[in-house]
Protein backbone atom coordinates (compact mmCIF):
# COMPACT_ATOMS: atom_id res chain seq x y z
CA UNK A 1 0.00 0.00 0.00
CA UNK A 2 2.77 2.23 1.22
CA UNK A 3 4.44 1.84 -2.13
CA UNK A 4 1.68 2.11 -4.30
CA UNK A 5 0.72 5.34 -2.93
CA UNK A 6 4.11 6.94 -2.36
CA UNK A 7 3.67 9.02 -5.88
CA UNK A 8 1.13 11.21 -3.39
CA UNK A 9 2.05 14.70 -2.95
CA UNK A 10 -0.28 16.59 -0.93
CA UNK A 11 -1.84 19.42 -3.10
CA UNK A 12 -3.04 22.30 -2.48
CA UNK A 13 -6.73 21.07 -1.02
CA UNK A 14 -9.71 23.20 -1.03
CA UNK A 15 -13.16 22.66 -0.65
CA UNK A 16 -16.11 24.59 -1.61
CA UNK A 17 -19.44 23.35 0.42
CA UNK A 18 -22.10 20.85 -0.70
CA UNK A 19 -25.46 19.56 -0.06
CA UNK A 20 -24.51 17.34 2.73
CA UNK A 21 -26.19 16.36 6.03
CA UNK A 22 -24.05 17.64 9.12
CA UNK A 23 -25.43 15.38 12.11
CA UNK A 24 -27.81 16.86 14.33
CA UNK A 25 -26.98 20.21 12.71
CA UNK A 26 -29.21 22.80 10.82
CA UNK A 27 -28.89 22.91 6.95
CA UNK A 28 -25.02 23.68 5.98
CA UNK A 29 -24.25 27.52 5.14
CA UNK A 30 -23.82 28.44 1.40
CA UNK A 31 -20.05 28.92 0.68
CA UNK A 32 -19.36 30.42 -2.38
CA UNK A 33 -17.34 28.61 -4.93
CA UNK A 34 -13.82 30.06 -5.43
CA UNK A 35 -11.96 31.37 -8.37
CA UNK A 36 -9.96 29.37 -10.36
CA UNK A 37 -6.84 31.02 -8.76
CA UNK A 38 -5.15 29.63 -5.67
CA UNK A 39 -5.78 31.15 -2.64
CA UNK A 40 -3.12 33.09 -0.57
CA UNK A 41 -1.25 31.53 2.05
CA UNK A 42 1.78 32.15 4.68
CA UNK A 43 4.58 31.28 2.62
CA UNK A 44 4.60 29.77 -0.74
CA UNK A 45 3.47 26.47 -1.09
CA UNK A 46 4.81 24.85 -4.07
CA UNK A 47 2.85 21.03 -3.53
CA UNK A 48 2.38 19.14 -6.83
CA UNK A 49 -0.06 16.30 -7.06
CA UNK A 50 -0.06 13.33 -9.39
CA UNK A 51 -2.64 11.37 -7.11
CA UNK A 52 -5.74 12.95 -5.49
CA UNK A 53 -6.89 11.54 -2.69
CA UNK A 54 -10.42 12.01 -0.85
CA UNK A 55 -12.03 10.92 2.29
CA UNK A 56 -15.45 9.42 1.61
CA UNK A 57 -18.03 8.82 4.42
CA UNK A 58 -21.13 6.94 3.24
CA UNK A 59 -24.77 6.08 5.14
CA UNK A 60 -27.65 4.63 4.13
CA UNK A 61 -31.13 5.95 4.65
CA UNK A 62 -31.31 5.88 8.42
CA UNK A 63 -27.53 7.52 9.03
CA UNK A 64 -25.55 4.33 9.67
CA UNK A 65 -22.34 3.85 8.24
CA UNK A 66 -21.82 1.78 4.99
CA UNK A 67 -18.50 -0.28 4.99
CA UNK A 68 -18.77 -2.52 2.34
CA UNK A 69 -18.66 -1.13 -0.77
CA UNK A 70 -16.17 -1.66 -3.16
CA UNK A 71 -13.86 0.76 -5.98
CA UNK A 72 -17.09 -0.52 -8.57
CA UNK A 73 -19.42 0.77 -6.06
CA UNK A 74 -17.87 4.50 -6.66
CA UNK A 75 -18.39 6.86 -9.43
CA UNK A 76 -15.88 10.06 -9.27
CA UNK A 77 -15.46 12.96 -11.45
CA UNK A 78 -13.43 15.72 -11.78
CA UNK A 79 -14.15 19.08 -13.43
CA UNK A 80 -17.45 17.24 -14.62
CA UNK A 81 -15.26 14.32 -16.36
CA UNK A 82 -15.48 10.33 -15.18
CA UNK A 83 -12.15 9.11 -13.39
CA UNK A 84 -10.87 5.49 -12.68
CA UNK A 85 -10.34 4.84 -8.93
CA UNK A 86 -6.51 3.51 -8.69
CA UNK A 87 -6.65 2.68 -4.69
CA UNK A 88 -9.71 2.31 -2.48
CA UNK A 89 -8.93 2.03 1.38
CA UNK A 90 -11.18 1.71 4.35
CA UNK A 91 -10.27 3.22 7.70
CA UNK A 92 -7.20 1.80 7.81
CA UNK A 93 -4.99 5.74 6.91
CA UNK A 94 -3.44 6.89 10.21
CA UNK A 95 -4.88 9.88 12.17
CA UNK A 96 -3.48 13.31 12.68
CA UNK A 97 -5.55 15.26 15.18
CA UNK A 98 -5.58 18.54 17.22
CA UNK A 99 -8.37 18.03 19.78
CA UNK A 100 -9.28 21.36 21.08
CA UNK A 101 -11.49 21.89 24.27
CA UNK A 102 -12.69 25.42 25.39
CA UNK A 103 -11.89 26.18 29.30
CA UNK A 104 -13.77 29.12 29.40
CA UNK A 105 -15.65 29.97 32.77
CA UNK A 106 -18.74 30.16 30.70
CA UNK A 107 -18.45 26.43 30.73
CA UNK A 108 -17.23 25.83 33.91
CA UNK A 109 -20.78 24.00 35.33
CA UNK A 110 -20.52 20.96 32.79
CA UNK A 111 -16.32 20.65 32.97
CA UNK A 112 -16.65 17.75 34.68
CA UNK A 113 -19.03 16.11 31.79
CA UNK A 114 -16.06 17.27 29.29
CA UNK A 115 -13.29 15.77 31.18
CA UNK A 116 -15.25 12.60 30.79
CA UNK A 117 -16.09 12.88 26.96
CA UNK A 118 -13.09 13.50 26.62
CA UNK A 119 -11.56 10.55 28.11
CA UNK A 120 -13.82 9.08 26.08
CA UNK A 121 -12.48 10.26 22.65
CA UNK A 122 -8.97 9.28 23.12
CA UNK A 123 -9.87 5.97 24.55
CA UNK A 124 -12.37 5.09 21.29
CA UNK A 125 -10.83 7.42 18.68
CA UNK A 126 -6.78 7.02 19.19
CA UNK A 127 -5.72 3.81 17.25
CA UNK A 128 -2.66 2.30 17.75
CA UNK A 129 -0.24 4.53 14.78
CA UNK A 130 -2.71 7.85 15.25
CA UNK A 131 -1.50 10.29 17.02
CA UNK A 132 -2.92 13.50 19.13
CA UNK A 133 -2.29 16.86 20.09
CA UNK A 134 -4.58 18.90 22.80
CA UNK A 135 -4.83 22.52 22.97
CA UNK A 136 -7.03 24.05 25.48
CA UNK A 137 -8.61 28.09 25.20
CA UNK A 138 -10.39 30.67 26.74
CA UNK A 139 -8.80 34.13 26.85
CA UNK A 140 -5.68 32.61 25.89
CA UNK A 141 -4.82 29.20 23.70
CA UNK A 142 -2.71 26.77 25.55
CA UNK A 143 -0.79 24.21 23.89
CA UNK A 144 -1.50 21.25 26.51
CA UNK A 145 -0.05 18.32 24.99
CA UNK A 146 2.15 18.32 21.64
CA UNK A 147 1.39 15.26 19.48
CA UNK A 148 1.87 11.87 21.04
CA UNK A 149 0.19 8.35 20.40
CA UNK A 150 0.40 7.66 24.24
CA UNK A 151 -3.23 7.65 25.01
CA UNK A 152 -1.83 7.37 29.22
CA UNK A 153 -0.62 11.10 28.24
CA UNK A 154 -4.02 12.40 26.52
CA UNK A 155 -5.75 10.85 29.37
CA UNK A 156 -3.66 12.62 31.99
CA UNK A 157 -3.91 16.49 29.78
CA UNK A 158 -7.79 15.75 29.87
CA UNK A 159 -8.46 14.95 32.93
CA UNK A 160 -6.77 17.85 34.52
CA UNK A 161 -8.50 20.11 32.97
CA UNK A 162 -8.95 23.59 34.10
CA UNK A 163 -11.55 26.62 33.69
CA UNK A 164 -10.06 30.43 33.36
CA UNK A 165 -11.15 33.48 32.12
CA UNK A 166 -14.50 34.23 30.53
CA UNK A 167 -13.95 34.92 27.05
CA UNK A 168 -13.14 31.60 24.51
CA UNK A 169 -11.17 32.81 21.54
CA UNK A 170 -12.25 29.87 19.46
CA UNK A 171 -11.35 30.72 16.11
CA UNK A 172 -7.72 31.64 17.46
CA UNK A 173 -7.69 28.26 18.70
CA UNK A 174 -8.53 26.52 15.39
CA UNK A 175 -5.82 28.74 13.65
CA UNK A 176 -3.42 27.64 16.42
CA UNK A 177 -4.74 23.64 15.32
CA UNK A 178 -4.04 24.79 11.65
CA UNK A 179 -0.47 25.56 12.22
CA UNK A 180 0.31 22.45 14.11
CA UNK A 181 -0.76 20.35 11.40
CA UNK A 182 0.39 22.34 8.45
CA UNK A 183 4.09 22.56 9.94
CA UNK A 184 4.11 18.99 10.77
CA UNK A 185 3.33 18.50 7.24
CA UNK A 186 6.55 20.38 6.53
CA UNK A 187 8.55 18.26 8.32
CA UNK A 188 7.54 15.28 6.75
CA UNK A 189 7.92 12.82 3.50
CA UNK A 190 5.88 13.17 0.56
CA UNK A 191 5.25 9.50 1.30
CA UNK A 192 4.43 10.02 4.97
CA UNK A 193 1.92 12.56 3.96
CA UNK A 194 -0.18 9.95 2.07
CA UNK A 195 -0.10 7.82 5.50
CA UNK A 196 -2.10 10.81 7.02
CA UNK A 197 -5.38 12.05 7.57
CA UNK A 198 -5.36 15.52 9.41
CA UNK A 199 -8.14 16.31 11.57
CA UNK A 200 -9.10 19.13 13.85
CA UNK A 201 -11.58 17.54 16.75
CA UNK A 202 -13.07 20.61 18.44
CA UNK A 203 -15.12 20.61 21.89
CA UNK A 204 -16.86 24.03 22.82
CA UNK A 205 -19.72 26.27 21.99
CA UNK A 206 -19.95 27.86 19.09
CA UNK A 207 -19.15 31.76 20.37
CA UNK A 208 -16.23 33.16 19.52
CA UNK A 209 -15.16 36.02 21.75
CA UNK A 210 -12.13 37.76 21.31
CA UNK A 211 -9.86 36.36 18.24
CA UNK A 212 -7.84 38.42 16.32
CA UNK A 213 -8.30 35.60 13.66
CA UNK A 214 -11.44 35.90 11.13
CA UNK A 215 -13.11 32.59 10.78
CA UNK A 216 -12.74 32.32 6.74
CA UNK A 217 -9.15 33.21 7.14
CA UNK A 218 -8.99 29.62 9.36
CA UNK A 219 -11.66 27.96 7.29
CA UNK A 220 -9.87 28.86 3.77
CA UNK A 221 -6.76 27.77 5.12
CA UNK A 222 -7.76 24.45 6.56
CA UNK A 223 -9.15 24.08 2.89
CA UNK A 224 -5.35 24.44 1.56
CA UNK A 225 -3.80 21.89 4.23
CA UNK A 226 -6.78 19.22 3.38
CA UNK A 227 -7.84 19.55 6.97
CA UNK A 228 -11.23 18.23 7.99
CA UNK A 229 -12.51 19.98 11.31
CA UNK A 230 -14.95 17.92 13.12
CA UNK A 231 -16.67 19.48 16.19
CA UNK A 232 -19.25 18.45 18.94
CA UNK A 233 -21.33 21.38 20.25
CA UNK A 234 -21.10 22.06 24.13
CA UNK A 235 -24.84 22.41 25.39
CA UNK A 236 -24.51 26.02 26.33
CA UNK A 237 -28.10 25.93 27.63
CA UNK A 238 -26.98 23.39 30.29
CA UNK A 239 -24.11 25.27 31.60
CA UNK A 240 -26.42 28.29 32.07
CA UNK A 241 -28.88 27.02 33.55
CA UNK A 242 -26.13 25.03 36.17
CA UNK A 243 -24.51 27.53 36.25
CA UNK A 244 -25.22 29.89 39.63
CA UNK A 245 -28.15 32.59 40.05
CA UNK A 246 -26.91 36.33 39.98
CA UNK A 247 -28.40 38.68 42.70
CA UNK A 248 -28.93 41.89 40.89
CA UNK A 249 -31.60 43.45 42.90
CA UNK A 250 -30.70 46.71 45.16
CA UNK A 251 -30.57 46.77 48.46
CA UNK A 252 -32.79 48.48 50.53
CA UNK A 253 -30.93 48.57 53.65
CA UNK A 254 -27.13 49.03 54.48
CA UNK A 255 -24.71 46.02 54.08
CA UNK A 256 -25.13 43.59 57.06
CA UNK A 257 -28.49 45.05 58.26
CA UNK A 258 -31.69 43.40 57.66
CA UNK A 259 -35.50 45.46 57.69
CA UNK A 260 -37.54 45.99 60.24
CA UNK A 261 -39.56 42.97 60.63
CA UNK A 262 -43.76 43.21 60.68
CA UNK A 263 -46.40 43.52 62.69
CA UNK A 264 -47.07 40.88 65.60
CA UNK A 265 -49.29 38.67 64.09
CA UNK A 266 -49.45 39.20 60.40
CA UNK A 267 -48.31 36.50 57.78
CA UNK A 268 -44.92 37.66 56.47
CA UNK A 269 -45.02 36.80 52.55
CA UNK A 270 -41.79 36.74 50.74
CA UNK A 271 -41.39 39.26 47.76
CA UNK A 272 -41.99 38.74 44.46
CA UNK A 273 -37.81 39.79 43.81
CA UNK A 274 -36.51 37.14 46.17
CA UNK A 275 -39.03 34.46 44.12
CA UNK A 276 -37.86 35.90 41.16
CA UNK A 277 -33.99 36.31 41.79
CA UNK A 278 -33.37 33.60 44.51
CA UNK A 279 -34.24 30.40 42.82
CA UNK A 280 -34.53 29.04 39.82
CA UNK A 281 -31.72 31.04 37.20
CA UNK A 282 -34.35 32.76 35.48
CA UNK A 283 -32.09 35.70 34.70
CA UNK A 284 -29.74 32.90 33.49
CA UNK A 285 -31.91 31.74 31.10
CA UNK A 286 -33.20 35.05 29.25
CA UNK A 287 -29.66 35.85 28.95
CA UNK A 288 -29.02 32.28 27.63
CA UNK A 289 -32.35 32.82 25.30
CA UNK A 290 -31.11 36.30 23.90
CA UNK A 291 -27.45 34.95 23.14
CA UNK A 292 -28.82 31.80 21.32
CA UNK A 293 -31.22 34.24 19.17
CA UNK A 294 -28.21 36.19 18.16
CA UNK A 295 -26.24 32.91 17.31
CA UNK A 296 -29.36 31.57 15.51
CA UNK A 297 -28.93 34.99 13.52
CA UNK A 298 -25.24 35.30 12.94
CA UNK A 299 -24.65 32.35 11.99
CA UNK A 300 -23.10 28.60 13.72
CA UNK A 301 -19.53 28.47 13.43
CA UNK A 302 -18.61 25.45 13.78
CA UNK A 303 -21.01 24.24 11.65
CA UNK A 304 -19.27 26.91 8.92
CA UNK A 305 -16.18 25.04 9.36
CA UNK A 306 -17.57 21.25 9.10
CA UNK A 307 -19.65 22.41 6.14
CA UNK A 308 -16.52 24.12 4.55
CA UNK A 309 -13.38 21.26 4.91
CA UNK A 310 -15.99 18.79 4.97
CA UNK A 311 -16.35 17.76 8.30
CA UNK A 312 -18.94 16.94 10.80
CA UNK A 313 -20.86 19.13 13.71
CA UNK A 314 -22.84 17.33 15.48
CA UNK A 315 -24.98 19.46 18.43
CA UNK A 316 -25.34 17.82 21.76
CA UNK A 317 -28.12 18.10 24.80
CA UNK A 318 -26.55 16.82 27.35
CA UNK A 319 -23.99 14.54 28.77
CA UNK A 320 -25.00 11.12 27.41
CA UNK A 321 -25.35 12.88 23.91
CA UNK A 322 -21.79 14.41 24.52
CA UNK A 323 -20.46 10.71 24.68
CA UNK A 324 -22.49 9.66 21.63
CA UNK A 325 -20.98 12.50 19.63
CA UNK A 326 -17.84 11.60 20.13
CA UNK A 327 -18.38 7.74 19.62
CA UNK A 328 -20.05 9.07 16.38
CA UNK A 329 -17.20 11.06 15.24
CA UNK A 330 -14.81 8.32 16.13
CA UNK A 331 -16.96 5.55 14.21
CA UNK A 332 -17.14 7.93 11.22
CA UNK A 333 -13.03 8.57 10.69
CA UNK A 334 -12.67 4.96 11.12
CA UNK A 335 -15.13 3.93 8.74
CA UNK A 336 -14.11 6.24 5.73
CA UNK A 337 -13.33 5.06 2.09
CA UNK A 338 -9.91 6.74 0.98
CA UNK A 339 -10.37 7.21 -2.54
CA UNK A 340 -7.18 7.69 -5.04
CA UNK A 341 -7.24 8.30 -8.55
CA UNK A 342 -4.79 10.20 -10.99
CA UNK A 343 -6.53 13.07 -13.26
CA UNK A 344 -7.54 11.99 -16.17
CA UNK A 345 -8.85 14.85 -19.18
CA UNK A 346 -9.12 17.99 -16.89
CA UNK A 347 -6.92 21.01 -16.88
CA UNK A 348 -3.51 20.76 -15.37
CA UNK A 349 -3.60 23.90 -12.73
CA UNK A 350 -6.57 25.87 -10.78
CA UNK A 351 -9.43 24.46 -9.07
CA UNK A 352 -10.77 21.19 -9.55
CA UNK A 353 -14.41 20.19 -8.82
CA UNK A 354 -14.98 16.64 -7.16
CA UNK A 355 -18.00 14.87 -7.39
CA UNK A 356 -18.60 11.41 -5.68
CA UNK A 357 -21.24 9.54 -6.17
CA UNK A 358 -22.32 5.83 -5.32
CA UNK A 359 -24.56 3.61 -7.85
CA UNK A 360 -26.78 2.43 -4.74
CA UNK A 361 -29.67 5.17 -5.00
CA UNK A 362 -30.59 4.50 -0.77
CA UNK A 363 -27.00 5.83 0.17
CA UNK A 364 -25.68 9.25 0.96
CA UNK A 365 -22.26 10.37 0.41
CA UNK A 366 -19.97 13.20 2.11
CA UNK A 367 -16.72 14.24 0.31
CA UNK A 368 -14.35 17.11 -0.03
CA UNK A 369 -15.81 19.02 -3.20
CA UNK A 370 -12.73 20.06 -4.48
CA UNK A 371 -8.83 20.38 -4.52
CA UNK A 372 -6.28 23.34 -5.65
CA UNK A 373 -3.61 22.34 -8.17
CA UNK A 374 -0.83 25.23 -8.32
CA UNK A 375 1.47 25.38 -11.19
CA UNK A 376 4.91 23.86 -11.68
CA UNK A 377 7.82 25.19 -9.87
CA UNK A 378 9.92 27.46 -12.14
Amino acid sequence: MKEHRASWILACITILTVDTVLGQAPSAPIVHEPSTSLPQAQGKIRMRVSLVNVPVTVTNGAGELVSNLDAKDFQVMDNGVPQKITYLDLGRTPLLIVLLVETSSRIEPLLPDMRKTGIIFADVLMGQDDEVAVLGFNNSVDKLTDFTANHETIFSTISELKCATERAKLFDAMSTGVDMLSGRLQRQSAADLAERRLVIVIMSEATDVGSDTRLNAVIQRAQLYNIAVYSVGIPTTLAELKAPGKDVRHRITPEGTFPQPGMPGTVQIQPAEDIRYGHGNLMNFNLWALKNIKDQITGHALQKAAAGTGGRHIATFGPKSMEKAVDDIAAELHSQYSLTYEPKGTKETGYHKIRVNVKRKDLKVRARPGYYLAPPEG
